[in-house]
């Protein structure tokens, strides 16, 4: 399988990510298609041919390797690199579709642009590229549990019995290479793993930024707002000027109030 134009077509999704994306797309071409084409393949090669049973029944081999190993783990593997890598698709199919978009508005409207940036993780394109991660995490989980279920952990046994028809009895088989086949298998394990551990870290950065940023504009907005408040206030007359008299105090009491106002006045200036 040719995983070269895959790399150069994934390779461009680096100018959209984040750092946690460029760090996680390293990870599966380093650790996990590297690995894959270089060694694991080598490794598996020869899991059919090497496969051994103390029988001389024939089919009883054939059924105990069937039965021992349902799926082969080299297309298993193959089946999940290409499932996880395939959401990073559609985040470069989302900013293609937003350039042609911003090219045709730059044609009917000359000098204006629909986008600033069509690439920057704004609207639509910040919840494709959550939902990209999502995929990607999970994509990553389901084939972790389909690997435990089929061989009921992560470990190869240096030898299986198998009772199955047509084996005349119970017979003893053995994988070829049990030791490095379960070295490289966990290393694909623990790989996919720091995988998903790192989309679930960009998941929080997205999440926590874009909560930041709404928090941010609230702030602002409390700001503008008291800000107009205290200015409307300050250009209000006072409450003074509006003072209303008593009706009830006759023309006597009200000089009086005045001259002990006055009074008062007089000592807090000489003071």
């Amino acid at each position: 399988m040719n995983w070269s134009g895959l790399e150069s077509l994934l390779s461009g999704v680096n100018k959209y990510s984040t750092a946690f994306g460029r760090i996680w797309l390293s990870m599966v071409f380093v650790f996990r298609v590297l690995v894959f084409v270089v060694a694991a393949q080598k490794v598996w090669g020869d899991e059919s041919k090497d496969f051994e049973c103390n029988t001389r029944q024939p089919g009883c081999t054939n059924i105990c390797y069937d039965h021992i190993f349902p799926i082969s783990h080299i297309r298993l593997w193959a089946l999940q690199l290409i499932f996880v890598t395939c959401p990073s698709l559609m985040v470069m199919a989302h900013v293609k579709y937003r350039e042609g978009k911003d090219m045709k508005h730059v044609q009917l409207h000359p000098g204006s642009h629909l986008y600033a940036n069509p690439g920057k993780k704004r609207g639509g394109l910040w919840w494709t590229y959550l939902l990209s991660l999502v995929f990607k995490a999970g994509f990553d989980t389901s084939f972790l549990y389909i690997l435990y279920r089929i061989y009921h952990g992560y470990d190869l046994p240096r030898l299986s019995k198998c009772s199955l028809d047509p084996c005349p009895n119970t017979v003893d088989c053995f994988i070829s290479r049990p030791t490095e086949k379960k070295i490289f298998m966990l290393f694909m394990v623990v790989s996919s793993a720091l995988c998903i551990f790192m989309c679930i870290c960009e998941m929080v950065y997205l999440i926590g930024m874009r909560i930041a940023k709404l928090l941010r504009i609230r702030r602002d907005n409390e700001r503008f707002l008291f800000a107009e408040q205290h200015e409307l206030t300050d250009m209000a007359p006072r409450r003074s000027q509006y003072r209303r008299t008593d009706p009830t105090l006759t023309d006597s009491q009200l000089s009086l109030n005045k001259k002990e106002k006055i009074r008062e006045g007089g000592k807090s200036t000489a003071l």
